[in-house]
Parts: structure tokens; sequence; C-alpha cells
């Protein structure tokens, strides 16, 4: 049998079970599409039977080509499939004593005055050598000594996921002062968490577009501001560029980071973004690392490949002008990285020029193409 096909029926069940849910958005939003797939491989990798290690990656890469074929638009599913082969090798390497090569981070040495490696080698010393004597008459001795510390590995992706929006408002009190004006549009978990967050320890003032073509979830949003005790206004689309001479500081969600710095985010992004930019209005994104995806935008120099409802802008029953125009209703803008001051992401803070080195961090070379 071929290696990607090696293990139960059950973990081969619950990848098509996920790529289901995914194809018929059973499951939306970037986190809750991360914390499936993260939960699918983890029980893929508890399944699965193999005897080195070029035969579990070629499992898991399997099952996440096909999650990413059932949604390639959701980035998030993707990334997390990298991240757990990063991880998955990282472990492997640490248990048979291979040299690995050095991961730093910026912001973890600057906050601890040491490179990452250095801050986990101590912890990661009781696992090392524990492949070197196993039994090599048994097919499933490798994967059985193996397991566990893969497991733990998957475990860590796992809780990073759960306490992203933690992590990315816990310093919101250091990027929003008293008396500010903040603008921010639609509704992002990540984004709503932070400036509730920011709220214990300073009064500021927030304006919300509506994004009437996402089907007004900026009224949602203002509600939850409003109901968290923060001075909040609703205003349309249209008055964005009007109101950003007033505004001290623009904070948007994202739907991904792409690798030159630039993002997909909610529709009406691209304006609030191009609108701070001509009056000096420093743009600030908060987003969870596992958004940043190795991807380019190649199709669509303002938005995504990703369109809906045209009804939304133009109704049917409005006969005289549809029979007139093309509508095109894109679902994201993309915001080049020249209008991004910086990304707030639960591994601190990072301009658009320091993607590339998260990248190089967080996933494999090989594994851009999965």
């Amino acid at each position: 049998m071929a290696p990607e096909l090696r293990g139960s029926a059950s973990s081969h069940r619950a990848v098509e079970t996920l790529a289901a849910k995914l194809r018929r958005r059973q499951v939306v939003g970037s986190r809750a599409a991360a914390l499936e797939t993260v939960l699918v491989l983890r029980q893929v990798v508890s399944k699965a039977r193999f005897s080195n290690l070029e035969q579990l990656v070629s499992i898991i890469r399997s099952a996440g080509r096909t999650l990413v074929e059932a949604q390639p638009k959701e980035h998030s599913v993707g990334n997390t499939v990298r991240k757990v082969l990063h991880h998955v090798r990282e472990e492997y390497h640490t248990a048979t004593r291979e040299t690995t090569k050095p991961s730093f981070s910026i912001a973890k040495f600057v906050s601890q005055g040491q490179p990452r490696k250095q801050a986990t080698g101590a912890a990661r010393t009781e696992i090392k050598g524990i492949l070197k004597d196993y039994d090599t008459s048994d097919p499933d001795a490798f994967a059985k000594m193996l397991k566990p510390v893969l497991m733990e590995a998957i475990q860590y992706v796992l809780d990073e996921l759960e306490t992203v929006y933690d992590n990315v408002a816990k310093n919101a009190k250091d990027h929003i002062h008293s008396d500010e004006i903040i603008l921010t549009l639609g509704k992002s978990r990540t984004v709503e968490e932070f400036l509730i967050t920011a709220a214990h320890n300073r009064n500021y003032t927030v304006i919300v577009a509506e994004t009437a073509l996402r089907k007004y979830e900026g009224r949602e949003m203002a509600k939850s501001l409003s109901s968290a005790g923060i001075s909040t206004f609703l205003v349309p689309d249209s008055s964005i560029f009007a109101l950003m001479s007033r505004v001290n500081k623009v904070i948007l969600g994202a739907h991904a980071i792409l690798a030159n710095g630039g993002m997909f985010a909610i529709t009406g992004s691209q304006i609030a973004a191009t609108a701070a930019r001509a009056h000096s209005t420093p743009v600030v994104v908060c987003v969870g690392q596992f958004k940043i995806t190795p991807l380019w935008n190649l199709y669509h120099e303002y938005g995504a490949l990703d369109f809906g409802n045209p009804s939304d802008v133009l109704r049917f029953d409005e006969g005289n002008l549809v029979d007139k125009v093309d509508v095109v209703n894109p679902y994201y803008d993309y915001v080049r990285p020249e209008l991004i001051d910086a990304f707030i992401t639960n591994d601190g803070d990072h301009p658009p020029s320091s993607i590339y080195r998260l990248l190089k961090e967080t996933y494999d070379d090989e594994d851009t193409e999965l």
C-alpha cells in the first residue's frame, strides 16, 4: 500500500469529513478551520503506520493536500499543515540527535535576551536519543517510539491556536493611548478582543464602519464594543475618508498575510488603508501567526479571487441598472505592504518587511507547495 494511504480507515474518514465541511463552507473562519485541521492531523498521525520520517511526511502531506484542495481560499488550512510538518521534522531531528538549522526570532531575542532555540533546548534534552535503541525487527517500533513526541508537537500547535486571541491582545495597552480615536471596520474577533482588552487601561473612542458588502458586520462589532463600555460610533463605509483626518490610528483584521507583507482583508480595508496613507495615519493589523502564508497575490491588484453575491451591491429588481453594468463584489481586498505600518501577532510586533523572516521560522521551504 502507498505510504500516503497507510493508516486506519477512521483517520481517512476524518480527513474526508473535514474536506466535505470545508467544501460546503460548514467550517467558516480562519481560526475554526485551523483548529479543525490540527485535530484531524493529530488523529492521522496517531493512527498512521510508518517506518521512517519520509513516510510520515508523505502521509501528512497527502491529508493536507486533500484539505487544501477542498477549500483553497482558506489559507489557514495549508498554513496549519505546514506548521505541523515543521514541528514533526524538528522533533524528529531532536530525537535522533541530528542538527537542525537554527531558528532565531528578533522578538524573542529582544524580550528574553536569547534565541528561541536556546530557550527551548533545556526542555527538549530529555527526549534526545529516544530513537537510538528501538527494535529494528519490529516494523512498528519506529512509529511507537516517535509518536509520543509528535503528539506533544501537535499539541503545541493546538495550544497556540486556542490562546491566539489572548496573546495578540496582551500588549494592547502599549498600542492604544487615552483619548485616541480608533477606526476599524467589520467584525474581527482578534480586533474585538484587542480593543476590549485595551479598554481595561485606556479610555478611547472607536469608529466602526458598517461594511455593508459583508451583511453589515460592523453593526455587530459596534454593539459588542459598546456593551464593553467603549465609546463607539457606527458610520457608513462612504464616511471613511471624510473622518480619517480625525482618526489617530486604524486597526484592521486580516484573512491572510502574504509572503510579501501584503494581506487579504475584509472588503473596505483597501479604502481605509489608502485613506490612512493620504492622512499619514498609522495602520496596524491584529492577526494570529497562523494566518501568515508563503503564498503571493498573483491574480488581482486590489482583491482576492473570491467574490460574494453581486445582489448585495445591486439588487436584481433594479432592472434598469442591472442590464447596463457588470457588478463585482470581492469578498476580500488586497492591501499592499506599503500601506501597513505593523502587524501585531501572538509572537510580537513585526513590520511588513519582517514577514519573510517569520516564514523562515515557521515553515520549511520544501512545504511551500504541499
